[in-house]
């Protein structure tokens, strides 16, 4: 709508001068200074003349100031005709208060007194010019300052004394000192006060710049006091302008006050900026002072459309423009349904369409010509419709909306507050809905909306997941939605805080950067499990999280560690499955992965026990741990390492329906394999493969072949060692070669 608009003030301000032109120029000639004059002419020298005469002057006074005065260097009658002509005339008309100076002058005129009828033999130029001075100044002086007049050409003028008609078939000519214009014909009827100007009324300005108006017919009345225009059209460089009537109302001082133009109102711009404006119905309004255009009112089923690399339509119920100085443009008002829809250029596939809608906006104008900003009142909302490259509709709402525009009078930004809304559809998919005090959105020349910025309490729900934070940011190149100042990720029993978040809205993944801390909550208790088997809220936290797509498995690094109940698992990186209660933990040079768990121990009190190694894979369904890479498992007064190492746990039944499952979770059996150590503080064995059992402490060595070290006793190797720490029993067992088996106690 803005390119339509800024282009009218040239139009406006043409039609108030045709206005005052064809006004003064031809009505108030005709009715006020034609009729006195020509009415009086006849009745001095018809009956005062009565042969040829040079060189003479008739004047009509009254209380002391003459009304009128005609010179003429000769007057004929012909008695046998009964009429009379003059020669080289030329009438000056002063006005009862002396304040005209109009002069009429022509070669040749005739009057027939039995029709009353007074004739222009030739041309006939008139010269309109006030004289403010004129009562203060000696009777029949010239006025001091004598300004540009008015000026009329005409020929074939017939003016009747007895109805006060006057009529011509001729062209009528007349000019101002900005314009000059013409018209086909001109007829005047004294009983209803009506000039018709018949047909081919032109008008062409040249200042400032060159403008041409054209109307097929016009009537101008005294009461009311206004000229209509039928089918008027203003063209000038580029531009046009048409209505199928345009009415101009008239002040008592004969200046413009107003114009209504009705009827298929057409603005149109040509060129690079192509656009239009169309409406039923347009109003403009002069200034009291200056004649100056004031504002203008677009009404009735508004349509505004502006072509080019980047389209934007409008439409409204009423557009109210206003002008300022030298009718330059200065705030745009469009209420009544307000539509505002702006396209992206033709060849950018991923760019959005977009539309505003809004009960008022005002656009405000910098320099007459360029949209600078735009606010809305009322109910109000923004539309970003699909692009070529996506089906997403994404509707954002808010209080009230301030838009910026660009050079190129394109959206640059828009902020909304209070109350912000967005809402994202897609076909087949919950909608994604964002709320925040405020919003800004961001613009990318060419390509629609670049950034949506949210500030203050911002809330995010996308089916299931759930956000929060003090600010948001979306880009929908990438869909991606970063959250900063206390985030907070809910999202199906998973709640996690961090300092910053992102979230993909095009595959589902989640990113959380900073202080990272997760709680997995709505567990059910799962009595054939072990080490996550509780209902307690399972926790980790870490330097970063990764989640794809399913809530329920996600990817924390840095730091990490990952606990339920007195179960503590601290790693690099863990990757956790939370609907199978499983997880990979991977260490680094830096840092290994780090479990604890517990040992049944004398009189049944549990014992911790500290297992570190490269890498750590847990099921908690299977209640087996799985860890590789330098295993070391530490506890009471026991070292076991190993490459590899089996964990079982035992499950976590419970006896009474109400009781929790909580604890850490308790060895059942080791299962190490390459290079095994188990070390003590008064001996040390090695194998290749140990199996251990809790429930009876025992250890069963095998491969490498198995050895024992004591202190007192030396070193027991075998093919099989079995020793149970409960009573410091060792079983050795022989090969073929060897058969016997050797039982040894060794004091401790």
């Amino acid at each position: 709508m803005a390119l339509p608009i800024t282009h009218l003030r040239r139009w406006f301000a043409a039609t108030a001068i045709a206005a005052v032109c064809v006004v003064a120029g031809v009505y108030f000639y005709t009715r006020h200074k034609v009729q006195n004059a020509l009415k009086e002419v006849p009745e001095k020298i018809g009956l005062e003349i009565k042969q040829s005469a040079t060189g003479f002057t008739v004047s009509k006074s009254e209380q002391g100031r003459t009304l009128f005065r005609i010179h003429a260097s000769k007057a004929v009658q012909f008695k046998q005709a009964g009429h009379t002509e003059l020669r080289d005339v030329e009438i000056t008309l002063y006005g009862r208060d002396s304040s005209r100076f109009d002069r009429i002058y022509g070669a040749d005129f005739a009057y027939d007194p039995q029709s009353g009828d007074v004739t222009a033999q030739g041309p006939v130029q008139i010269d309109l010019e006030s004289n403010p001075g004129g009562l203060t100044s000696p009777d029949q002086s010239t006025p001091t300052d004598l300004k540009n007049p008015i000026h009329l050409k005409t020929s074939g003028l017939i003016f009747n004394q007895k109805t006060g008609n006057a009529y011509t078939r001729d062209k009528v000519e007349f000019q101002v000192p900005q314009a000059a214009g013409s018209a086909i014909g001109m007829n005047y009827v004294a009983k209803t006060s009506v000039l018709t100007m018949e047909s081919e009324v032109s008008l062409v300005f040249l200042k400032p710049a060159a403008v041409t108006m054209t109307a097929a017919s016009g009537t101008i009345s005294k009461d009311p006091h206004l000229v209509v225009l039928q089918h008027p059209k203003v063209q000038s460089a580029g531009r046009q302008a048409e209505a199928d009537q345009a009415t101009l109302f008239l002040r008592n001082d004969n200046t413009l006050d107003s114009v209504v133009a009705k009827g298929n109102v057409l603005v149109h711009v040509a060129g690079q900026s192509e656009g239009e404006a169309r409406a039923d119905q347009l109003e403009l309004r002069m200034t009291e002072r200056g004649g100056a255009l004031g504002t203008a009112v677009f009404s009735g089923d508004v349509h505004a459309e502006a072509r080019g690399a980047q389209p934007m339509t409008a439409n409204a119920g009423r557009v109210t423009l206003d002008f300022a100085g030298k009718n330059l443009l200065t705030k745009v008002r469009a209420g009544e349904n307000v539509k505002l829809t702006q396209r992206p250029a033709a060849d950018s596939a991923h760019a959005q369409n977009m539309e505003l809608v809004a009960s008022v906006v005002d656009f405000f104008v910098a320099g007459g010509r360029r949209l600078d900003h735009a606010e809305t009142s009322g109910a109000s909302q923004i539309t970003i419709l699909p692009g070529a490259a996506s089906g997403q509709q994404t509707v954002v709402t808010a209080g009230k909306f301030d838009a910026r525009f660009d050079a190129s009078g394109q959206f640059s930004s828009v902020h909304g507050a209070p109350d912000a809304r967005i809402v994202s559809q897609n076909p087949g998919q919950p909608d994604r809905i964002s709320t925040s005090q405020l919003l800004d959105l961001n613009f990318a020349a060419g390509r629609g909306i670049e950034s949506i910025t949210q500030q203050g309490a911002v809330a995010y729900r996308d089916g299931e997941r759930k956000a929060w934070a003090d600010q948001a940011r979306y880009t929908p190149a990438d869909q991606i939605l970063v959250l900063t100042g206390a985030p907070r990720l809910a999202d199906a029993g998973m709640t996690t805080t961090a300092h910053t978040m992102r979230l993909n809205r095009a595959t589902g993944d989640a990113f959380a950067e900073g202080d990272v801390k997760t709680a997995y909550s709505d567990l059910k208790a799962q009595p054939q499990g072990a080490l996550l088997a509780s209902s307690s809220p399972i926790h980790v936290t870490a330097r970063s999280m990764t989640v794809h797509g399913n809530a329920g498995t996600a990817l924390y690094s840095g730091d990490t560690r990952l606990w339920q109940d007195a179960n503590v698992v601290t790693a690099p990186t863990i990757d956790f499955d939370r609907d199978h209660r499983s997880m990979i933990a991977r260490g680094s040079q830096a840092q290994s992965v780090s479990t604890v768990l517990t040992q049944p121990g004398k009189g049944g009190k549990a014992t911790p026990v500290f297992i570190t190694s490269s890498g750590l894979s847990y099921v908690d369904s299977d209640r087996q741990a799985h860890f590789d890479g330098g295993v070391v498992a530490k506890g009471n007064d026991l070292t076991i390492t190993s490459a590899e190492m089996n964990v079982f746990l035992q499950a976590r039944g419970q006896k009474e329906p109400n009781q929790t499952l909580s604890g850490a979770g308790k060895l059942e059996k080791i299962v190490a394999e390459g290079q095994v150590r188990i070390t003590e503080p008064t001996r040390r064995a090695e194998g290749d493969v140990l199996v251990y059992t809790a429930a009876d402490d025992k250890f069963v060595l095998s491969g490498g072949p198995p050895s024992i070290f004591d202190a007192e006793h030396g070193k027991i190797t075998g093919v099989s060692l079995t020793f149970f720490r409960q009573d410091d029993r060792v079983l050795v067992e022989g090969n073929e070669k060897s058969p016997t088996v050797s039982q040894t106690r060794v004091a401790r």
